[in-house]
């Protein structure tokens, strides 16, 4: 079986590096022997629907809007999901999959509602490295990324958080004496704050959104430079 993976609209989600998540998915099974297909797409295409797993990246709010309205109007991504297909969404990805997103100007927007997430402006922006325990896969190592956002995201019942921080700043902007949380988790949707790009500095969570996709467990890697990158930010921060 060759695997579809889908980069959804980097000309417009790309702003943070965040491109760079499908690459590290694809290169993970590639060394794995496990045949893939990238599929990037412009914000002038249609979506297609037959991917299995469906990347979107950070931006400034004046692209997230035009994403927003594009992926709105497609409803490609929605259907994607009800055929079965996974999504991964970093910043303005996590947003825009969620019940609404409000703008610079205090303007409530609707959202695709693929995540029980409403997202708000905060009174200050949220620049830094972060840490944090998965909650929804509480074996993997630690979680490990940068974070800079100007609105916070709050989870409704139907969303759990991906992780708890440990150090910097999490969803709502709340450093981790408020308990605060980073990402979300929704079915197949998965969802998280944080560059870098995330997947490049931890590998594992990489192979756990993989093995999700696959429905059964990869074949281990050997640890190499990615692996000791992402020891030295955990112990660094």
């Amino acid at each position: 079986m060759t695997l579809t993976l889908v980069s959804v609209y980097p000309d417009l989600l790309g702003t943070y590096g965040d491109s760079g998540n499908v690459v590290v998915l694809q290169r993970r099974l590639a060394w794995r022997g496990i045949p893939v297909t990238v599929v990037t797409t412009s914000a002038r295409d249609p979506l297609p629907t037959s991917g299995d797993l469906y990347v979107l990246g950070g931006s400034e709010d004046d692209h997230q809007s035009l994403a927003l309205e594009r992926l709105r109007a497609s409803a490609g991504l929605s259907t994607a999901l009800d055929a079965g297909a996974h999504v991964f969404g970093v910043c303005a990805g996590l947003q825009l999959l969620g019940e609404s997103i409000r703008d610079v100007h205090g303007v409530e927007h609707p959202g695709l509602g693929l995540l029980d997430v409403t997202t708000y402006r905060l009174p200050h922006r949220v620049v830094g490295e972060v840490v944090g325990d998965f909650t929804q896969a509480p074996g993997l190592p630690a979680l490990t990324g940068f974070a800079n956002h100007g609105s916070g995201s709050r989870l409704g019942p139907t969303a759990q958080p991906l992780a708890r921080i440990r150090s910097g700043a999490g969803n709502d902007g709340a450093d981790v004496t408020a308990g605060s949380q980073e990402g979300a988790v929704q079915g197949r949707v998965v969802a998280t704050y944080l560059h870098g790009p995330v997947l490049a500095r931890n590998p594992a969570f990489a192979d756990w959104l993989l093995e999700r996709v696959v429905g059964e467990p990869l074949e281990p890697l050997a640890a190499g430079p990615a692996e000791a990158l992402h020891d030295e930010r955990v112990r660094s921060s």
